[in-house]
């Protein structure tokens, strides 16, 4: 499941996936809000908590993060991923070099910092 957010800045899309992740999360909660925030400011600023393993991610919602990655790649901006995988993470920071936007890793105890450096986007809230 993927909770939004909601104390986090008005230009972040923030999200937590809890349990299973699935296809449906991505279409009823995750892509809804980040329509909501790129029309609203222009450039989408993502914040993801990974509180599961990512073994509990199906298919489905992998095809479907992907295809959010293609579907708003002129928007990105800033794209914070906090999870207890270091091997995410160091994916995180190298992914950032091949796609627009700029993309950072942060385990869970950095997490004030990830929504600190995620909402300074070009139109801060």
């Amino acid at each position: 499941m993927i909770e939004i957010l909601t104390d986090v800045p008005g230009n972040v899309a923030g999200f937590r996936a809890v349990g299973e992740v699935t296809k449906d999360d991505f279409q009823t909660t995750v892509l809804p809000k980040v329509d909501e925030v790129v029309i609203s400011t222009g450039e989408l600023n993502y914040l993801m908590i990974i509180d599961t393993p990512l073994s509990n991610w199906t298919y489905g919602a992998w095809v479907q993060d992907a295809l959010l990655g293609i579907q708003e790649i002129t928007k990105w901006n800033r794209a914070a991923i906090v999870t207890d995988s270091e091997a995410l993470n160091q994916f995180t920071d190298i992914f950032s070099i091949l796609v627009p936007g700029t993309f950072r890793g942060f385990l869970p105890e950095q997490l004030p910092e990830a929504v600190e450096w995620v909402a300074t986007g070009k139109k801060a809230i």
